[in-house]
């Protein structure tokens, strides 16, 4: 639910299409990354998704699978 109710209509489509596809897969680890990523800026998150900004280390490899999911879908 809280990959669908970002604020940014953009980062509402990313995520949820994202968790759609990969979160039954994700790992306990990886699970808490993307909780984390989660409190993350709308602003922010959508720089690093879309490669405006790099994301920081504890994120990186999490907004890369976040970026080609992205990629993929359109």
């Amino acid at each position: 639910m809280r990959s669908m109710r970002r604020g940014i209509k953009e980062m509402d489509i990313i995520l949820s299409r994202y968790a759609d596809a990969r979160l039954d897969s994700l790992t306990p680890e990886q699970l808490d990354v993307y909780d984390r990523l989660l409190s993350e800026n709308d602003q922010d998150l959508y720089q690093w998704v879309t490669g405006q900004a790099p994301a920081p280390d504890p994120f990186a490899s999490l907004i890369a699978g976040i970026a080609q999911e992205s990629d993929a879908s359109r």
